[in-house]
């Protein structure tokens, strides 16, 4: 056990040190994999589990969900979301603001990214909520927040990596994303209207559209409605697997980008190379993590957190209890990806031992690693609206985004409390 704590010591420091948290773990892993198994066996076990993963047929599902969200983006479906959600929403106070919360959970549904959700609507709702005068607080922390629906809505890409890791369902975790999204949803349009009620010149009201303005604008978000069925529903419905699924969402956004004549020889290219380089960018991190899961795992670590939680079995959830906690910590330090492929090996089988449902597990683990996005000092879309928004200070996205992770905590609280929101949908896919 105190090899792993050395390790996971060293990890943290590596991390302050702003070491990438790919290369901490790889070098972490060896290093205690040198010391329990010699230079042989460390070397055998890198070259084994970085070809283990290059190969593993299921993780081809991940570059296809990063091209589909790339294809998307070009695409502009984000618009006519925003377009839609604005003629609802955008004379009530805060309006813009919350069009935008619900105009980032549309375009989650076909892109399965926080960080490129966050950086389109970025592009797409700032200079609408300037030229109502928003403040750059809340209209950054209003997308910002918005975002991290990327990761929780279906297709998610961390869901994804939690049902590899655990030999879940993805479609059953898909399904079980799909209402803590819409309570994470309603939870950020409440954070936008108690913004607005303690400050209303933070989000003066809109124009109130007619409803023929309405219903035009609604209309023409048929494209994305088509895309998340097809992908979805074939998912759910046992048509096709994730990973085809993930294939046939790719090609699909790619005809909708040509289509709209909004894919260039030179864009696509583009698309391409972003989504290739996403790609290593994640298969980095998770080889990284799989050497210091090894590495942990060769130590007598994983058997003393059972043992610890066998003397906890009449009050399980103080064990699940100190295990938010430490997320909460480490999401202060690592980016959600990391978070992810640091702490599910070691954590899943305590709460498998406990008598938890993996699928109900994988949500709360997801919902919390959201709340790492936009909490300071690592809040990654935080710091990629900053590169898209290069006039709003850190400072400034910060404060904004401060009301909706207490928001988040209260969303934990309600997901955490009541399982049935996880676990309903799952029970009706095959």
């Amino acid at each position: 056990m105190t090899e792993a704590l050395i390790g996971l010591a060293a990890l943290l420091g590596l991390s302050f040190l702003r070491v990438p948290v790919a290369f901490s773990m790889v070098l972490v892993g060896f290093a205690g994999m040198y010391q329990i198994l010699g230079a042989q066996g460390a070397m055998a076990n890198v070259g084994q589990t970085a070809f283990d993963a290059a190969i593993n047929y299921e993780l081809s599902v991940v570059p296809l969900f990063v091209l589909m969200g790339n294809f998307v983006a070009r695409a502009r479906l984000a618009e006519e979301l925003y377009t839609a959600s604005h003629a609802f929403l955008g004379h009530y106070r805060g309006g813009l603001a919350m069009a935008t919360v619900v105009a980032c959970g549309g375009f989650s549904a076909i892109c399965g990214s926080s960080l490129a959700t966050a950086a389109t609507m970025a592009k797409v709702a700032v200079p609408s909520m300037r030229r109502f005068f928003y403040t750059d607080a809340l209209a950054a922390g209003s997308i910002a927040a918005g975002g991290t629906l990327g990761i929780l809505i279906p297709p998610s890409v961390l869901l994804v990596i939690y049902g590899i890791l655990t030999q879940t369902s993805i479609g059953k975790l898909f399904a079980a994303g799909v209402l803590p999204g819409l309570v994470a949803i309603g939870f950020y349009l409440a954070a936008v209207r108690a913004v607005v009620t303690v400050r209303p010149q933070a989000g003066p009201a809109g124009q109130r559209k007619a409803w023929p303005e309405r219903w035009a604008a609604l209309s023409r978000v048929w494209g994305v409605l088509l895309l998340f069925a097809v992908v979805m529903g074939g998912i759910y419905g046992g048509v096709f697997s994730p990973t085809e699924a993930a294939g046939i969402g790719a090609f699909g956004a790619f005809l909708f980008a040509a289509a709209r004549r909004t894919m260039t020889l030179r864009t696509f290219f583009a698309v391409l190379l972003e989504s290739a380089s996403t790609t290593a960018m994640l298969f980095m991190v998770l080889i990284g993590a799989l050497l210091f899961a090894n590495f942990v795992n060769l130590t007598d670590f994983p058997q003393a957190l059972l043992e610890i939680a066998a003397r906890f079995s009449e009050k399980p959830w103080l064990v699940i209890t100190a295990i938010l906690v430490i997320y909460v910590l480490l999401g202060c330090v690592f980016e959600s990806l990391s978070m992810i492929l640091l702490t599910v090996p070691i954590f899943f089988p305590l709460v498998i031992e406990l008598g938890y449902n993996p699928i109900w597990f994988g949500i709360v683990v997801v919902v919390i690693t959201e709340i790492s996005l936009i909490t300071p000092p690592v809040g990654l879309n935080v710091f990629v609206l900053r590169g898209v928004l290069p006039d709003v200070s850190t400072t400034t996205i910060f404060r904004g985004v401060t009301p909706f992770w207490i928001a988040d905590l209260f969303r934990l609280a309600v997901i955490v409390a009541f399982p049935i929101l996880s676990l309903w949908l799952p029970s009706f896919v095959r």
